[in-house]
């Protein structure tokens, strides 16, 4: 420590120190080996890191589940990388299933280069309406990201989200370790590119679609509510700012550490008669944010926290943002093919967090044809939560089926 500002240093890498194989209940494994695997996991939330050595860690569980014939955990402090960083070194170091003599593809870039907002390049002097059109985007940009500011600032002076059953009991104040439960399912990749085409919209749109799908459906039927129609609330999503050719290039340039910055989006929990409502409040409300420069905004003013003030300043502000938002939502790139790590093929991936004020944490990864969503749960506070799992599920085929039904019946009329 130097004037109380961590710093990286060399060391000796024992490895193993790093390599954990535990040895498990035999009763519980052979009664539910799934169970006994997510209890494990589970209760490494509780465990702290030691920090006398590098912060990372392999667990290993030789224990055949429905999915996969065995588990490996990796735990590491997220000072080491963010997701996008750790998913490209886990790429540079695998290889193709399809051709073991190739590195893993990634899914094609975008068209945009930067992380959310793309500059528009300025028409002719001489289009008229064009050039109108250019100039108003960049006065609504400067509007959006105007009541965007004052958004973020009153965030962190006072405006906090309505208490609901999403809420930490003690409204994630306290700094102890909170026990997380950690659940994941697949999703068809198929069919959010189906309701993607379909809705002229976003992969990232159709998951913050079922996302407020899914929670509205638990909300309904946990609470009972019945005269409630609508309840606005706030995501704190995280936003990768590399620039996305950097997922490209990662056999050349691996980047470690956090190069990350964050939005607050809202989602409602209502209850629509067409499912795909859920898909189209989301694609607004996405669009607004991408006329907006709330994303490096965000990054301007943590980057200066950290630097002038130190990170537990900069810290004390991300989980202000944390603590006065509902949920935590990420999603990550994985490769475009299943891959092969030291001779291992990998069946799939799921990627999680805790030690965060909410309660819960939902993350999306995109491996091969699946969409995994992982769920990071407050324990004690989602009894149910394998119901909320379930709930997820049964959106993404809900949002699914409304789209056939609409294709359908838009045939049907041409």
């Amino acid at each position: 420590m130097e004037f109380g500002k961590p710093r990286w240093v060399q060391t000796t890498v024992n490895v193993d120190d790093h390599i954990i194989v535990p040895r498990l209940d035999p009763a519980a494994v052979a009664c539910d080996p799934e169970k006994a695997v997510e209890d494990y996991v589970s209760s490494l939330s509780m465990l702290p890191m030691d920090r006398s050595r590098p912060l990372w860690e392999f667990h290993f569980l030789d224990i055949p589940t429905s999915e996969a014939t065995s588990t490996t955990v990796l735990r590491l402090h997220h000072s080491i990388g963010d997701g996008a960083s750790v998913m490209t070194l886990l790429m540079a170091s695998s290889l193709s299933t399809a051709d073991p003599t190739r590195l893993p593809a990634m899914p094609p870039p975008p068209k945009r280069t930067g992380p959310i907002y793309q500059r528009r390049p300025r028409p002719p002097l001489s289009s008229g309406e064009a050039l109108l059109a250019w100039v108003w985007s960049y006065l609504v940009l400067g509007w959006n990201t105007l009541v965007d500011g004052v958004l973020l600032l009153a965030t962190m002076l006072f405006l906090s989200d309505p208490r609901t059953l999403f809420t930490r009991a003690d409204g994630g104040s306290s700094k102890s370790h909170r026990h997380m439960r950690f659940l994941h399912r697949s999703l068809s990749l198929d069919d959010v590119k189906l309701v993607k085409t379909a809705m002229n919209c976003t992969i990232n749109d159709v998951l913050v679609g079922v996302t407020s799908s899914a929670l509205s459906q638990y909300y309904f039927r946990k609470s009972g509510d019945i005269n409630t129609k609508e309840i606005c609330l706030r995501s704190f999503l995280l936003v990768n700012t590399r620039t996305v050719s950097s997922r490209q290039t990662y056999v050349t340039k691996v980047e470690a550490g956090n190069k990350l910055s964050s939005l607050i989006c809202p989602f409602h929990i209502a209850l629509h008669d067409d499912p795909l409502q859920h898909v189209r409040n989301a694609k607004r409300l996405m669009r607004r944010k991408k006329s907006s420069l709330e994303v490096m905004l965000t990054q301007v003013v943590g980057e200066f926290l950290v630097k002038y003030f130190y990170v537990k300043i900069g810290s004390f502000f991300l989980r202000l943002f944390m603590t006065r938002t509902t949920i935590m939502l990420s999603n990550i790139v994985g490769p475009a093919e299943h891959i092969t790590l030291c001779g291992h093929p990998v069946a799939f991936m799921a990627t999680s967090v805790y030690g965060q004020p909410q309660a819960l944490t939902v993350h999306y990864l995109n491996y091969g044809n699946t969409v995994k969503v992982v769920l990071a749960v407050d324990d004690a506070q989602f009894s149910d939560c394998h119901q909320l799992l379930d709930d997820f599920v049964e959106s993404m085929m809900l949002i699914k089926d409304a789209t056939n039904f609409r294709t359908l019946k838009s045939i049907r009329f041409d």
